[in-house]
């Protein structure tokens, strides 16, 4: 008998055969307070020595008065070791030197010939899987459906449902056909309430376009 799916604000959503939780895999909407981080429901990350600060975990270089953000979708599956190399680690490259004059002794920094300018947001779309140890650079946009190789540097636009891996990471082959991408980018299960979500599993996990298509229809917007 199946277990209730756990809320999306379950700070721990998988259950161990002792009863305990399982406490290196957290639902990242409810552990992370910082006003620059934006996840959906039941996206989630993993780490085998959990951090106390999960947002600190995966984007150390986002600070609270960053004036970038990192969006993450719903549904996202995020492994251990993954890090989010946001912009407010940038250094200005285009000069003579990279070095970060303005951060040394003190005093405003906002205007001083050696800081960037303000950089993009990072941004997942849904149901995207981040391998062990990847690196998403400063204003990566990775599209729905992603896979992200282990170890993969990815920077730059990432289109739906392709895998990616590599240093840097290229495209090595689209999941789909385009006009099943199409077609699943038109459903968005990922906005369904969770019990259809559940009732869809098969069709979803098991590559069913049809199947998925008929339930799209039996939900009400």
């Amino acid at each position: 008998m199946h277990r209730p799916f756990p809320a999306p604000d379950e700070r721990q959503p998988v259950p161990l055969p002792d009863g305990r939780r399982h406490e290196g895999t957290v639902f990242l909407k409810p552990v992370i307070d910082h006003p620059r981080i934006e996840v959906g429901d039941y996206s989630y990350a993993s780490a085998h020595i959990p951090p106390s600060d999960w947002a600190a975990h995966l984007a150390p270089y986002l600070f609270d008065f960053s004036p970038e953000r990192l969006v993450i979708g719903k549904f996202c599956q995020i492994a251990d070791g993954a890090l989010f190399i946001t912009a407010s680690a940038n250094h200005r490259h285009d000069g003579f030197s990279t070095f970060p004059f303005a951060v040394f002794g003190g005093g405003e920094v906002a205007g001083r010939p050696s800081m960037p300018g303000p950089g993009r947001d990072t941004v997942l779309g849904h149901d995207v899987w981040v391998g062990q140890g990847a690196r998403i650079l400063p204003g990566a946009r990775i599209g729905s459906g992603v896979i992200v190789g282990a170890g993969a540097v990815v920077g730059g636009e990432v289109p739906d449902y392709t895998v990616v891996v590599g240093n840097p990471a290229r495209v090595v082959r689209r999941r789909f056909p385009a006009g099943v991408i199409a077609r699943l980018l038109d459903i968005a299960w990922w906005d369904w309430p969770i019990a259809d979500v559940l009732k869809a599993e098969a069709a979803i996990c098991g590559g069913d376009l049809r199947a998925l298509e008929a339930a799209a229809e039996t939900i009400v917007a």
